[in-house]
C-alpha cells in the first residue's frame, strides 16, 4: 500500500510540474495551429466576426490559379537550394582555415560571427544603402562596372543581392557550427592518416569529412529551415522587386494576409508552408541521420 501510494504521490507530482508546460506549448502552438486549420477553409478578411466557411475552395484555388504563389515558390526553391550548397561549402572552408593555427583566429572568428548578431531586417537595409548609395560612390571614383550595375533594379541581379547578403549575415552561425565539429575530430585519427602517406586533401575527404557528418546534418537542416522561410531580408532590402521577382512563400504570404486583408487565403498558404517544411526536414534529417550512422 505504501509502495502505491508513492507511485500516484510521484505521478502527481509530475504531472503538477509539468502542466504549466504543457499549458504554455498548447496556448502557444497547438491552438494556433488548430484555428489555422480552421481559418485556412473560409474567407474572411481579419474584420468581421463570422468568417464565411468555403471548404477547400483556398487550397484549390492556390494549387490551380495562383500565379504568385508558383512563381514564389519556384524562388524560394532556387534561393533554398543555393543557400543550403554556398553557405554550408564556405563555412566548412573557412572553419579549416580557422582551426588552424592563426595568431588573429580569435579576432576573425568574431569578425565573422558579429553580422549574425544583427537582426536580418536592419542588415537588409544597411546593404540596401550599400547597393544603392555606397556603389554608385565607388562606381563613380573606380569606374569599375560591377558597382554600376542595378544591383536591386534587374531580377537576376536581385536574386543575387538577397542571397548574398543573407550568406553575409548567418555564414557566422555555421562557421561556429563545423569549428566545433572540427575540434571534436580526433587528432590520433589525423596523425595516423599522416603516418599512412595520405595528403591534406586525403584526409580531409577520408578522416574528417565523415567525422563532421553530426555537424554537416544540424547545418544543413538550419539552412534548409531558414532559407524556406526567408522573409526578413527581402521585406527590407527588395520589398518584393523588381515587379514581384523575388518574392518568397513567405512574404506572399505576408502581402496576401496584410496586405490584401485576404486573411483565410493567406492562412491557407501558410499551412502549406508548414507542411511543406515539415516533409521537407523529416526527409533530409533522415537521410543524414543514416549517413552518420555509416560514417
Amino acid at each position: 500500500m505504501a509502495s502505491f501510494y508513492r507511485k500516484w504521490r510521484s505521478k502527481m507530482e509530475f504531472g503538477l510540474f509539468t502542466l504549466p508546460v504543457l499549458i504554455c506549448v498548447a496556448v502557444a502552438f497547438y491552438i494556433p495551429f488548430v484555428m489555422t486549420v480552421r481559418y485556412s477553409l473560409t474567407k474572411w478578411n481579419g474584420i468581421s466576426k463570422h468568417p464565411k466557411f468555403i471548404g477547400l475552395d483556398n487550397f484549390r484555388q492556390i494549387f490551380t490559379g495562383d500565379a504568385n504563389f508558383t512563381n514564389a515558390a519556384w524562388f524560394t526553391v532556387k534561393y533554398a537550394v543555393l543557400y543550403i550548397v554556398l553557405i554550408n561549402v564556405l563555412a566548412i572552408l573557412l572553419a579549416l582555415v580557422l582551426d588552424a593555427k592563426l595568431k588573429s583566429k580569435t579576432w576573425l572568428r568574431a569578425a565573422f560571427f558579429i553580422p549574425y548578431i544583427l537582426s536580418l531586417v536592419i542588415v537588409g537595409f544597411i546593404w540596401k544603402f550599400i547597393f544603392m548609395q555606397g556603389f554608385e560612390s565607388l562606381g563613380s571614383s573606380t569606374g569599375w562596372h560591377i558597382f554600376k550595375m542595378s544591383w536591386l533594379g534587374e531580377p537576376g541581379l536581385a536574386f543575387i543581392s538577397v542571397l548574398f547578403v543573407s550568406i553575409w549575415q548567418s555564414i557566422g552561425f555555421y562557421l561556429v557550427i563545423y569549428i566545433a565539429g572540427l575540434q571534436s575530430v580526433p587528432g590520433d585519427l589525423k596523425e595516423a592518416a599522416v603516418v599512412d602517406g595520405a595528403g591534406p586533401v586525403r584526409r580531409f575527404f577520408s578522416v574528417t569529412l565523415p567525422l563532421l557528418a553530426p555537424s554537416i546534418t544540424i547545418a544543413v537542416f538550419m539552412a534548409l529551415t531558414n532559407s524556406i522561410k526567408v522573409f526578413d531580408v527581402i521585406l527590407s532590402l527588395t520589398g518584393g522587386g523588381p515587379g514581384g521577382t523575388t518574392y518568397s512563400v513567405a512574404y506572399d504570404i505576408y502581402r496576401d494576409t496584410f496586405t490584401n486583408n485576404l486573411y483565410g487565403y493567406g492562412t491557407a498558404k501558410a499551412l502549406i508552408l508548414f507542411v511543406a517544411v515539415l516533409i521537407i526536414t523529416v526527409i533530409q534529417l533522415t537521410i543524414f541521420k543514416r549517413r552518420e550512422v555509416e560514417a
